[in-house]
């Protein structure tokens, strides 16, 4: 599939994206990618692991909504074009670097509090080290953490979670909120 400027635009106007699957170029939304086993471009499989678990803890839903295809997908494109809150932030592009460093300190962090990757980790465990991470958007980083900001972590995977969970038309239906963009997209998402 030859990607155009127009076909970017639609796609993403309908919350679809460019994912390789089997071989072939397709536009789904990153539940679907998820779904159909879409390819990583960028992630490695135990980023997309603790990505998705992570997300996870932070918005139920966020792994079968397509977390790790979402930042996957927006990881791989120019840094200008990507739709991660990263960039609300200042971080400097490359977006890669950072999130590989924040997944390593959050999973270094939870190796030092609990002994045990954030993925092998149980719900109070989990919530732990995220009480930690909410504790650090006060200025106070967790002791033990290394890497970027911990509060920064926290927020650009939160925000990434609930863009994949509730940004959608059904996201806003769960939430019980009017859906009322300002172009409806010709199909739900």
């Amino acid at each position: 599939m030859t990607s155009t400027r127009r076909t970017f635009i639609h796609g993403t106007g309908l919350g679809l994206f460019s994912y390789t699957v089997a071989g072939s170029v397709v536009l789904l939304s990153p539940r679907e990618a998820r779904a159909n086993g879409a390819a990583f471009k960028v992630l490695h499989d135990n980023e997309v692991e603790l990505i998705e678990a992570f997300g996870e803890a932070l918005a139920p839903a966020a792994r079968e909504n397509g977390i790790a295809h979402f930042v996957d997908q927006q990881l791989s494109v120019d840094a200008n074009d990507a739709l991660l809150m990263i960039r609300a932030f200042n971080v400097p592009p490359p977006y890669a670097s950072f999130y590989r460093a924040g997944l390593a300190a959050l999973n270094d962090y939870s190796i030092e509090v609990h002994d045990k990757p954030f993925v092998a980790l149980n719900d109070a465990q989990t919530s732990v080290i995220i009480d930690a991470l909410v504790a650090a958007l006060g200025g106070a980083t967790p002791a033990g953490w290394t890497g970027p900001p911990a509060a920064l972590v926290y927020l650009a995977i939160r925000s990434d979670a609930v863009d994949v969970v509730y940004g959608t038309v059904d996201g806003f239906e769960r939430l019980g909120v009017p859906y009322m963009p300002h172009i409806v997209p010709p199909e739900p998402w």
